[in-house]
């Protein structure tokens, strides 16, 4: 019983924070690229990043809340 409790805290976090790890990832090569063709909009661009960022975390959050709320 314990074991299986473990497995589904486990499968949680890791596919639970699988997804927003990609989408940082994403979100972060897509900046670079548009500040890399446009360099005078970086100051535009750095803040919807940030906000992106921030919503892909809170997201793999939630995963682990939902981690640690199983009994």
């Amino acid at each position: 019983m314990e074991e299986g409790i473990m497995l589904a805290k486990a499968l949680a976090i890791g596919i639970g924070s699988l997804g927003p790890a990609l989408a940082i990832g994403f979100i972060g090569a897509k900046a670079m690229e548009s500040i890399g063709r446009n360099p005078e909009a970086a100051g535009k661009i750095l803040v919807p990043m940030l906000l992106s960022i921030a919503f892909a975390e809170a997201v793999a959050i939630y995963a682990l809340v939902i981690a640690f709320s199983i009994n």
